[in-house]
């Protein structure tokens, strides 16, 4: 791409592409960070109408003349850097392009504020649609993997992690709901504000609002008591079937936390919508749930306990790239399997089976450990991942492998990791040889035997 002439009259590179996810390479840049977004918005449901304010606080890595960001779909119209009326700023179909007034250096802080507005709609791309969608009435924000932008001005990285603080105003009778701890709710004449802080770094891709009229139940937990608040989200009507469908959520919450050790968040709320959707959602320290997914049957409470097991793969310990999604499905479809075993339903090692007779009649043509972006979220990818799960808790016994996850969610807190630290992490805790084990399930195409004790 062209570079900007800088202030002294040479040419510093507008450095976008610095080690872009190869899974999605018009996303994100290694060239800067953002530590903390402030997001104002404000949303008229009757119209799709959002006006907002974004600032972003960042730092840059590398020598750069314009701070390059995702954002599509909204026009932005006035930008201030470091308190300043930008220089320059341009769109492009998907990127805001800030022209710096002198070439920023690594290490430099920087503030930005973008005001922008329009009608938001969701991304279309290999996954379907993503990001802020229209319901019948109210919004749904389905982030996973680049649908953050379809709402605010963003460095798209899953490794780039940032505190929040989110403040929606909505129409009165709504609810916004959103990641984080409710700071406050004011009413002014036809409008509501909520504010939300969400302490805990968290990438872009599950920073959500849900927007809906919703009321708030907590849910009963009796014996299966946890430490951990678990309000639901939820329009009157459907309150009673919310409370029936998730009445074993307290329990699950409980099995995982003494599995995987400590909840990593201050709560945990559920949003069920009116809507009916195609599949469960999961943001930080939140899922998403349509009226579908309430039964009481195996497959709609596996599906609760797979979104509630991601707030410890995929929001606490968040894959550093997307070839290494397994990491977070594989580790929630196997927390299925031990809810399973806990429930009473099915024991882990028929779930194992099944699950490995159901891949051994499919195609053999998938890496697990790089899937491609093509098949990020194919079955195999859970199913087979799980099976990998499976089998370092099999080689190395139950004490040592619980005890293993506890240290792997504890070390790695909030943070980035990869396979490659997930093999240090066992080899660590065990006498394994983990590359050998890991590498047939991850990077063979042939699917190994069944692992059994």
């Amino acid at each position: 791409m062209s570079s900007p002439v800088s202030a002294a009259g040479g040419h510093v590179p507008v450095s976008r592409d610095a080690a872009p996810d190869p899974y999605l390479p018009g996303s994100g840049t290694d060239a800067f960070t953002v530590d903390r977004y402030e997001l104002e918005l404000d949303y008229r449901v009757s119209t799709n109408r959002l006006s907002g304010r974004a600032v972003l606080h960042g730092v840059t890595r590398v020598p750069t003349s314009a701070i390059v960001l995702d954002f599509t779909g909204l026009r932005a119209t006035k930008v201030q850097l470091d308190g300043r009326k930008a220089a320059r700023f341009s769109q492009r179909p998907e990127q805001l392009v800030v022209s710096a007034p002198s070439p920023l250096q690594p290490g430099q802080q920087f503030t930005l504020e973008i005001r922008y507005e329009g009608n938001p709609s969701p991304r279309r791309g290999l996954w379907g649609e993503v990001g802020w969608e229209e319901l019948s009435d109210g919004v749904l924000v389905a982030g996973q993997p680049n649908g953050a932008p379809s709402w605010f001005p963003c460095n798209d990285h899953p490794r780039d992690k940032a505190s929040y603080r989110l403040t929606v105003t909505t129409d009165a009778g709504y609810r916004a709901v959103c990641n984080g701890v409710l700071q406050s709710r004011t009413t002014r004449s036809s409008r509501e504000t909520w504010v939300y802080e969400q302490a805990e770094p968290m990438p872009t891709y599950l920073a959500t609002v849900q927007i809906g009229r919703y009321g708030v139940l907590e849910l009963e937990t009796g014996r299966h008591a946890a430490p951990v608040p678990q309000p639901v989200a939820v329009p009157a009507a459907l309150a009673d079937r919310a409370r029936a469908g998730l009445a074993l959520q307290p329990a699950m919450m409980r099995t995982f936390i003494d599995c995987f050790g400590p909840y990593p968040f201050p709560g945990y709320t559920v949003v069920v919508t009116e809507d009916e959707l195609e599949i469960p959602l999961e943001a930080q320290g939140m899922s998403i749930l349509g009226p579908n997914h309430l039964d009481q049957d195996w497959e709609s409470q596996r599906l609760i306990a797979h979104e509630l097991s991601h707030q410890w793969f995929g929001n606490s310990l968040t894959a550093a790239s997307w070839q290494d999604i397994w990491l977070h499905e594989g580790f929630a479809c196997y927390a299925e399997w031990i809810w399973s075993e806990e429930a009473g339903v099915m024991p882990v090692a028929a779930r194992a089976e099944a699950a490995w007779r159901g891949l051994a009649a499919d195609a053999q043509d998938l890496l697990v450990g790089d899937p491609g972006p093509q098949h990020m979220f194919d079955d195999r990818v859970y199913k087979r991942g799980a099976l990998a799960v499976h089998a370092v808790r099999l080689a190395c016994g139950d004490l040592a492998f619980f005890a293993l996850l506890q240290e792997w969610t504890a070390r790695h807190r909030h943070g980035s990791v990869s396979t490659h630290d997930f093999i240090l992490a066992v080899d660590r805790a065990t006498a394994l040889d983990t590359e050998a084990l890991l590498h047939p399930w991850l990077y063979e195409e042939v699917l190994p035997p069944l692992p059994v004790r």
